[in-house]
Parts: C-alpha cells; structure tokens; sequence
C-alpha cells in the first residue's frame, strides 16, 4: 500500500510532536558537543511547518516537502536549518506532483535528502553527523525495494537502521561543525542531529502504521 497526501501531512505532524516531547534531551545532547540549541531548534522549525499544513491540505506530496523545506531554512537556526532544509527541498523536488509514494518513491525521496544534506554539509558517513542514521536508512530501504517488501516493512527497516546508526555516532570522533573543535572529546557523546534524524524516520513509519 502507498503512502499518501494524508499520510506526509500525519507524519509532519508526528514530527512535530516527537521533536516537543524530545526538545529537552536534544537540546542537552547538543550541550555537550553543540551550541545547546538543536531541540529548542528543531521544535520551533516544525511547530512553523505545522501552522502551514492547513493551506496545503490539498497539495500533492511534492508541494508539501518544498514547504517543509523553506519553512526550516527560515525557523531553525544553526547548521540544522539549512540541512534539513535542503534535504525536504529535495525530497519534494522528487515528489513533485505525486499525491501517492510507492516504495521506490520512498527510496529516491531518501536518496535526494541525504544527497542534499551531502552537497550543503560536504559530510560522508562516519563523521558523526544526521548523515550517520540517513545512510544506514537508504542502504537498507534500497535493499528492501530490490527484495519486493511491502511498505511497512520497508519504513520499519528504515527506521530500525537510523535508530542503530544513531546509537553508534556514541563512539565517533566528530570532524564536521561545532562538535569538530573538541576532537577527541566528542567521542562518548550522541550525535544530537543523527538522534532527530531517528525521530524523523520513525515519524514516518508510525504514520504510515
């Protein structure tokens, strides 16, 4: 079964909650490595994105993920803002028109944000950044796709790969934004990017669910 219009608009939503219930614990993650501001970031981005949705009620898939992506780059502060950003402008680049995604929609919307969050944050995997969980994601939803699972599935092995590379950024040594200039240091810490990108993923398969 696809994901529809009504499911993106669930997921966001789901979103938004997770990111209040957790802005806390972000924010104190992003203490020890950050600027102590991710959660209280990312919770303001998105409860912007939720004051939107009502005038895209009837927008395809595309229409939506675009005004994700402006509404992040102009409300989340730091370097989350414009990664996210980009990676949701992406998404609804390849979206664009689409009021139903099939799993190989899924995997290409994927590819497009981490390829995004590439090209604006010249990060790979292993840096210890929210790349360290879409990586993981995409790698095993391309495999889902080629194995013909169905979509719960699909998301479910999504999210368990972002959660388990999420968990792993504990023992990398940080060479990319802020955390980068403790060096060592860094290592011990969670990535509090790789962690909302988890929540992220896992929004999305509880919506669909």
């Amino acid at each position: 079964m696809s994901i529809t219009s009504e499911a993106i608009i669930r997921w966001l939503q789901r979103v938004a909650q997770i990111l209040h219930e957790k802005r806390e614990y972000l924010t104190q993650l992003d203490a020890a490595i950050g600027d102590a501001d991710h959660g209280i970031n990312m919770d303001r981005g998105f409860k912007a994105v939720i004051e939107k949705l009502p005038s895209l009620a009837n927008a395809d898939i595309g229409a939506i993920l675009k005004m994700v992506g402006t509404t992040l780059v102009s409300t989340v502060g730091g370097a989350s803002g414009p990664l996210y950003g980009t990676a949701f402008l992406r998404a609804g680049i390849v979206t664009t028109g689409k009021s139903e995604l099939r799993e190989n929609d899924v995997v290409e919307m994927l590819a497009a944000m981490v390829e995004g969050i590439q090209v604006r944050g010249k990060a790979q995997a292993g840096e210890k950044t929210m790349l360290d969980a879409f990586l993981p994601a995409l790698d095993v939803a391309r495999q889902a796709d080629l194995d013909e699972v169905e979509m719960a599935q699909l998301l479910n092995v999504c999210c368990q790969a972002a959660e388990e590379g999420a968990q792993r950024t504990l023992s990398l040594l940080a060479t990319k934004g802020r955390a980068s200039y403790l060096g060592e240091r860094s290592v011990g810490h969670l990535d509090p990017g790789a962690i909302s990108a988890s929540y992220i993923l896992a929004a999305l398969a509880e919506a669909y669910g």
